[in-house]
């Protein structure tokens, strides 16, 4: 009111003092109340300016507080269309021999690996998704290796969802470790060699195949140097092993691509969930072509030919886990860190092994037949460890008693 008062004062002293003045005329009171109409339209806009940043602040801290409470729920906007979708997608999955293209297995093995990972205790029905959906969403970013929001399109479902539900069967997946990966226990002669007698009995204690690969990841720029090996791109070496039907039964992920097979293969004899290296399990540098368009010459080339026919499971195994799951396959940056990714090969690993005993997909394991007959196999670092150890020198001594072995039966069946 003051202020109201005080303007109103001004007004008549200015009124009266404008009005005194006979000299100045009209043109000076037109003057003032121009100036007078300019004040008042920027006192009008600053006001409407401030009241705008409150409403702004007032939205603002309403999302914040309250946004996260209708993240997942039903869409309301073509909601019905959208559940439509997601409707007929499911029954796809459920039904449709199709379904191998979309999540790389029958509708058969789907609905029991989702039984398997409910039993988990992780996984649970809720109002917005059944089990089902969230395994699909999760096998659909393994077989196809597409971002968050190609997945948020192809199941009409928000980012986060998308995300959350990912990793929550990821986890769950994880969990049969135990029951999908199982070291041998040497008791038993494996069947592939026992009634080969190309590998029987020179072989019989032998009952799994290591080898390495390397697995694109994305790292910082601080650490990319410790990732980039012989790749031209940061990856992590994986190390694994496999029984000869072409399951995994031991798998060390997450070493740096720059890291050496024997250091990574002295650090899993060591470790608390240890590898068992088998009695007899050791490997040698070759080509396998080098000796399948001839006939072995000598001790050595009987034996290195022989071993890698034995030894190549594991880069069928190798083969078909990546043909299946190309998001451990891709030469484009990794979506996920570091530590994700090396979850990632592990579940992959363990779906590789579920599906090798319920769907293995004869298809596909031909397909990788067919392309390790077309190229050169070569191991690319040999799993020894070092060559003045004790170890390596039984072994060595093992190696060339089969050797000699081998060679001796193979000359005199000769003709």
């Amino acid at each position: 009111m003051d202020k109201a008062v005080s303007w109103e004062g001004d007004w008549e002293e200015n009124w009266e003092v404008t009005s005194e003045d006979e000299g100045e005329g009209e043109g000076n009171t037109g003057e003032f109340v121009l100036q007078l109409l300019n004040s008042w339209e920027r006192r009008r806009y600053m006001a409407v300016v401030q009241l705008i940043c409150y409403v702004v602040h007032a939205l603002y801290l309403i999302g914040v507080v309250y946004y996260p409470q209708y993240v997942d729920r039903p869409p309301t906007h073509n909601s019905g269309e959208r559940e439509s979708v997601r409707q007929e997608l499911m029954n796809e999955l459920t039904v449709n021999e199709k379904c191998r293209d979309i999540i790389r297995m029958g509708p058969h093995a789907f609905a029991k690996l989702c039984d398997l990972l409910r039993g988990t205790g992780r996984l649970h029905d809720n109002r917005n998704a059944l089990v089902e959906e969230q395994v699909a969403i999760f096998l659909y970013a393994l077989a196809h290796n597409v971002k968050n929001r190609v997945s948020q399109f192809f199941f009409r479902r928000s980012g986060e969802t998308i995300s959350r539900h990912f990793h929550d069967v990821l986890r769950a997946v994880i969990t049969l470790e135990g029951q999908f990966l199982q070291q041998p226990t040497g008791l038993e002669v494996p069947p592939q060699i026992c009634n080969n007698s190309r590998f029987y009995p020179y072989f019989k204690d032998c009952v799994d195949a290591i080898d390495g690969t390397h697995i694109r990841v994305k790292v910082s720029a601080i650490d990319a140097s410790r990732y980039r090996g012989r790749k031209n791109f940061p990856t992590q070496n994986v190390m694994a092993a496999c029984s000869f039907d072409m399951k995994f039964t031991y798998i060390l992920p997450g070493w740096e691509g720059t890291a050496s097979d024997s250091r990574i293969l002295k650090n899993a004899l060591t470790r608390a969930d240890k590898l068992h290296i088998p009695r007899g399990n050791f490997s040698v540098r070759y080509h396998l072509k080098e000796y399948s368009t001839r006939a072995p010459e000598n001790a050595q080339e009987i034996f290195n030919h022989r071993h890698a026919s034995l030894r190549n499971v594991i880069e069928r195994a190798f083969g078909v886990l990546k043909k299946r799951f190309p998001i451990i396959a891709s030469g484009t940056e990794a979506h996920y860190s570091v530590d994700t990714t090396t979850e990632i090969v592990l579940a992959c690993g363990i779906l590789h092994n579920y599906l090798m005993g319920v769907d293995p997909d004869e298809r596909l394991i031909v397909e990788v037949d067919r392309e390790l007959m077309n190229n050169e196999i070569c191991t690319e670092e040999e799993y020894r460890m070092n060559n003045n150890s004790d170890d390596s020198r039984q072994g060595a001594i093992i190696r060339d008693a089969i050797a000699a072995r081998m060679w001796a039966d193979y000359a005199s069946n000769r003709p």
